[in-house]
């Protein structure tokens, strides 16, 4: 069969590459059930789809029940670090999506990759992190002259999404996939807890249980790393600029410290806030010897990278995979992962799968949605239709065996009366 257009680091990895989808796929039930009833309905027929996307097993199998609906998809990495080389060559090879992703690429090589896809005119966009809307917007507008909507699947992504829309300046009707209440539970709560941890565990094989760990920012992904990072035997200090979710963090039994008291205490920190500077020079000056930073928010800008490096005087580049070390002028030295980017991604596999089992599911069936409200909607930032989120979280509950109850008639009518 003729290949599609693609750049991989090597398609004799695509072997490799559908062992790791095929066992992905058996912690997800629910969209392999989307799959099969995309591929006898077929909802998809005709559409392009360019994707800025996280390149795993994961993702894969999203796009594998998108191509089964019928949808040419071009898919473009949304991280440099995170793209598995395996998947990628599985994709192209074995399943005809086109890729554009190698582990490890240059900055230019990432922009290039993401024109790419726009190129193809897409009728719907997946971003994560808003890079491709972002990059439509600002340099290539005429790129979406065929597109009738999208989704955003970060919390990053879909505060740039809300600030475009509020200046009148977003084109395209998005869909905040990120804020349905599976995927803020499920993947950010459950998903990068454990995966976040599971990134500094590979990267440093440090013992947890015993050690200070500090939580930059107390959202949905902050609240599940610091439960896990607890669950290990962790003491964990939590800061915040929001005062609902500090209190909320005190009233959970964390210490909450605003930065400059926290980092001094800290041997491991991680961000993940969303913002940038979160862990600046004055914070760096005052960590301990062995400190661990990390990052788990989506782009590599919460940590002071440029005041680290000119705080140095001698940098040691990968002491462990994903770990360069940092030594300061009094000896001090400092370890940083995953280069400051998403170390969940960076030094280990990201969310397992049983997570974005939900998370793309509901993602598959608003892309489903979108194709066919094609023309309806306006421009700006829209939630994902009510019923999905609750027919995707039914849908888990069967595959894990769990029953729940049901509203009788009079409960139904008692809830929708104010008489009784």
């Amino acid at each position: 069969m003729a290949l599609p257009d693609s750049d991989v680091a090597d398609l004799g990895l695509a072997q490799a590459g559908v062992r790791r989808v095929e066992w992905a796929e058996r912690a997800m039930p629910v969209l392999r059930k989307v799959h099969d009833r995309f591929a006898a309905e077929r909802p998809l027929a005709g559409m392009r789809v360019a994707a800025c996307m996280h390149v795993t097993a994961e993702t894969a199998n999203l796009l594998r029940a998108l191509s089964g609906g019928g949808a040419e998809i071009a898919l473009a990495a949304s991280n440099p670090l995170s793209t598995q080389d395996d998947t990628a060559a599985a994709l192209v090879a074995e399943y005809g999506i086109s890729v554009y992703a190698r582990a490890g690429m240059d900055p230019a090589s990432y922009d290039r990759n993401l024109a790419t896809v726009l190129e193809r005119r897409p009728h719907l966009v997946l971003d994560d992190g808003c890079d491709l809307i972002n990059l439509a917007h600002m340099e290539r507008p005429e790129l979406l002259g065929h597109a009738v909507g999208g989704c955003e699947q970060t919390t990053t992504g879909v505060i740039r999404l809300r600030r475009m829309s509020a200046e009148g300046v977003l084109k395209l009707p998005m869909v905040a996939v990120n804020d349905t209440a599976t995927k803020r539970m499920f993947d950010n709560r459950y998903g990068t807890g454990q995966s976040t941890l599971d990134g500094i565990m590979r990267a440093t094989n440090a013992m947890i249980a015993g050690r200070t760990v500090v939580v930059a920012g107390f959202g949905f992904c902050g609240r599940g790393l610091a439960e896990r990072a607890r669950g290990l035997g962790a003491r964990v200090i939590v800061t915040e600029v929001d005062p609902v979710k500090a209190l909320d963090a005190v009233m959970q039994g964390y210490t909450v410290l605003p930065m400059d008291q926290a980092a001094p205490a800290g041997d491991v920190l991680v961000t993940v806030t969303g913002n940038r500077d979160v862990i600046r020079a004055e914070h760096l000056a005052s960590l301990k010897d062995g400190a661990v930073l990390a990052n788990s928010g989506h782009f590599d800008v919460e940590i002071d990278l440029p005041a680290l490096e000119a705080m140095a005087v001698d940098i040691r580049r990968e002491v462990r995979p994903q770990a360069d070390e940092y030594v300061l002028a009094d000896g001090r030295r400092i370890v940083l992962l995953a280069e400051g980017r998403l170390v969940n991604l960076g030094a280990a596999e990201g969310h397992p799968a049983a997570v974005m089992d939900m998370s793309f599911s509901v993602q598959a069936l608003t892309v489903a949605w979108l194709a066919r409200a094609s023309g309806d909607l306006a421009p700006g930032v829209l939630d994902v239709p009510a019923g999905i989120d609750t027919q995707v979280a039914g849908l888990e509950l069967e595959a894990l065996g769990v029953g729940i109850d049901r509203l009788t008639p009079d409960q139904e009518d008692y809830l929708s009366s104010w008489r009784e």
